[in-house]
């Protein structure tokens, strides 16, 4: 197992400990440790050529919009959420280089991802006003409807034949995951509190983030 994959699970596995506890100091070391691993892992894996360099710059995009939202995820909630789209829409890119053609599982794939995605965002969406963010009701459409691509993308590799089956497993568990996170910080932040809520969307987060990772790195490598 390479060593940078070893140090972002053991990131990880620090970061909710540090969420746990309440420790912050603690965080600022684990959380961005995660995602700098990921990054030096792809790079001394397959290196950032073609579509990795997309691949590599929604692991940097992604670490940005962390460490806004450890400095303050009130403050800096909008800030995070641009880094992140911009993330998702690097990942976009990266998955769809060459760009892939869309079949009857692909259709399938967009209805299912589309209606799923629809029920929990229309709730998100109608607590806002109550809760006093009206204002981030457009910035959380755009940002649901591009992690919702993203998602499609990576579960686009299912049916496509130039992806060797464990590789396309991985991105689709990984982009999964990731969605599921973000499910998760909003329905937190905006609908109702959830028991242990952050140390669950930052778990999901970082296991989508390994797992997608890790799948980009076996197909490419």
């Amino acid at each position: 197992m390479n060593i940078f994959l070893i140090t972002a699970f053991i990131f990880a596995a620090l970061e909710a400990l540090a969420l746990q506890k309440q420790w912050f100091k603690l965080e600022i070391i684990a959380k961005p440790g995660v995602m700098i691993s990921l990054f030096l892992w792809l790079w001394q894996s397959v290196g950032l050529d073609g579509s990795l360099l997309w691949f590599g710059a929604g692991i940097l995009l992604s670490l940005v919009g962390d460490v806004l939202l450890m400095i303050s995820l009130d403050k800096f909630f909008l800030g995070g959420l641009v880094a992140f789209l911009l993330a998702h829409i690097a990942y976009i890119v990266g998955f769809n280089i060459p760009i892939p053609a869309m079949d009857f599982f692909g259709i399938v794939f967009a209805v299912m991802i589309g209606l799923g995605g629809a029920r929990i965002i229309r709730r998100i969406l109608d607590r806002l006003p109550a809760t006093g963010n009206g204002r981030m009701r457009l910035p959380i459409i755009l940002y649901s409807t591009v992690i919702s691509v993203m998602l499609l993308s990576a579960m686009m590799k299912l049916t496509d034949i130039s992806w060797n089956a464990n590789a396309a497993a991985l991105v689709a568990v990984g982009a999964f995951f990731f969605y599921l996170s973000d499910i998760i910080l909003a329905w937190n932040k905006f609908v109702a509190p959830i028991q242990h809520g952050r140390i669950y969307n930052i778990a999901a987060y970082h296991l989508g983030q390994i797992a997608l990772i890790a799948g980009v790195i076996s197909q490419f490598s």
